[in-house]
């Protein structure tokens, strides 16, 4: 064990701390203080992407040397930053080269990157996969925001219960198999803090032994999709799944009213909803009214049409720029982040003073197909889109359900020959998971169509039921 390990997680927590005041002081300050610091933050960002990042650099070249607003500056996209990245980065030890050969190995998740940084992938659901890095700072404040987001007076006292009750443990059910977000930094934290009880399960288990796993474990945290977490509300309605945790928390999916309701109801406490991205972890955060409070004195975020200009309240937006003011390492400035979101167009009734808006992300279907003996068997969406990005390395793809043993597949690739060759390695994948979840007799068919994009999230939706019967 590091021996200056102890140190340097009693620092981070002392830093953890003094963060959290912090936002607490702004935040009193009401929407002066927050703008004021918003303002501050975005000029040392601009500044220092001007100074330290190649792209940047030659792309406010025509940008005024002072910037006193966010809409000065030019929109990028997720194509452009990913082709250019190694003049994005502001670090020149950062190379695309490098941390594709660390990210190409698993053993690395959650470890830290040139000894300074966490690193993950997204999974491009938007038809673009990304690379991200995350310098301390950023680090530092999503563990802040994510710590005041449960620090609430009611989820306080009830995830104070827990750690009583049930020693504080927590579990994670997400993918697992390579360097995403969700995983990178649960582990990055295990490893930051190791004294704390946490572990993480995969979605590629089976349905009832990732019951039986969590039965045993008995964690009074318990942080997964919102899909698997309706999963996991019809087992313990059952009775199958024997498990009382104080806090729940949502990520990655879209939460509906519906599901929340569901799921709190089955499991008897709060879930909490949190809105992020590979490009900035934390975003926004749900309240009980059942909006996303956007955290401004860290994040921008610009609903926009399809000509990039500001969309009304109350409106849907085409898409979303992001403004990360906290990375400095890969700086995100107005990216084009591809969510439709509406703002609140009055305050919101819980009370809550910073911007409210409600979310068209990712929503794709759980599956329910029959086994060879009849039976139901449920399968996750992320669980499946996992399996076909670790078989084959795409992002851009679809599995369609077309009858209760009928899964079809659409692909985005051009070139028939690497479109046959990613089809024999995905139907290989697929068929064994399936063969593990009691599906064998499940059939798979490569459809001609090529991925669509949701009319309302302009994202492919990778998991879709056309038809169940």
């Amino acid at each position: 064990m590091d021996p200056w390990a102890p140190m340097r997680a009693w620092a981070a927590c002392l830093d953890w701390s003094a963060r959290m005041a912090a936002i607490r002081w702004t935040r009193a300050g009401g929407p002066p203080a927050i703008e004021a610091v918003q303002r501050e933050r975005l000029r040392v960002l601009v500044d220092f992407a001007r100074a330290h990042s190649a792209f940047y650099r030659k792309a406010y070249r025509g940008v005024a040397p002072a910037v006193h607003a966010v809409g000065e500056l030019p929109i990028v996209r997720k194509r452009e930053l990913m082709t250019h990245f190694d003049e994005w980065v502001t670090d020149p030890q950062i190379t695309r080269r490098l941390l594709e050969t660390f990210l190409a190995d698993r053993g690395h998740i959650g470890e830290r990157f040139l000894g300074r940084y966490v690193a993950w992938k997204s999974s491009g659901t938007g038809g673009e996969p990304g690379l991200f890095v995350q310098d301390p700072n950023a680090l530092a404040t999503y563990d802040a925001l994510a710590s005041l987001q449960l620090q609430t007076m009611g989820m306080a006292m009830r995830y104070g219960w827990g750690l009583l009750a049930q020693g504080g443990r927590a579990a994670l059910v997400t993918a697992t198999g390579d360097h995403y977000a969700g995983i990178a930094s649960w582990r990055r934290t295990q490893r930051q803090f190791p004294w704390i009880e946490a572990r993480s399960y995969s979605v590629l288990n089976p349905l009832a032994s990732l019951v039986e796993q969590l039965n045993g474990y008995q964690p009074a945290f318990l942080a997964s999709y919102p899909t698997a977490l309706l999963l996991l509300a019809g087992e313990r309605k059952a009775g199958h799944l024997r498990i009382a945790p104080a806090t729940l928390w949502s990520f990655g999916e879209s939460l509906t009213a519906a599901a929340q309701a569901e799921i709190e109801a089955a499991f008897g406490c709060p879930v909490e909803n949190d809105y992020g991205a590979s490009e900035c972890l934390s975003i926004a955060f749900g309240c009980r009214e059942g909006w996303l409070h956007v955290n401004t004195d860290w994040v921008l975020l610009e609903p926009v049409d399809s000509d990039h200009r500001p969309t009304a309240p109350g409106k849907p937006s085409h898409t979303v720029l992001l403004t990360n003011l906290a990375n400095l390492v890969q700086p995100v400035i107005r990216y084009d982040l591809g969510d439709s979101v509406i703002a609140r167009s009055s305050p919101c009734a819980c009370g809550n003073a910073l911007p409210a808006i409600q979310v068209e992300g990712r929503r794709d279907d759980l599956l329910t197909l029959r086994a060879a003996d009849g039976g139901a068997v449920r399968l996750l969406p992320a669980a499946i889109a996992s399996v076909i990005e670790a078989a084959a390395g795409l992002r851009r793809f679809q599995i369609v359900q077309k009858g209760p043993e009928l899964l079809a597949l659409r692909l985005g690739e051009r070139d028939a020959r690497d479109r046959q060759t990613s089809w024999r390695r995905i139907a290989g994948a697929l068929s064994q998971y399936l063969s593990t979840q009691s599906l064998g007799n499940v059939r798979i068919e490569l459809e001609e169509a090529p991925p669509a994009a949701d009319l309302r999230s302009g994202k492919v939706r990778q998991v879709i039921v056309e038809r169940r019967d």
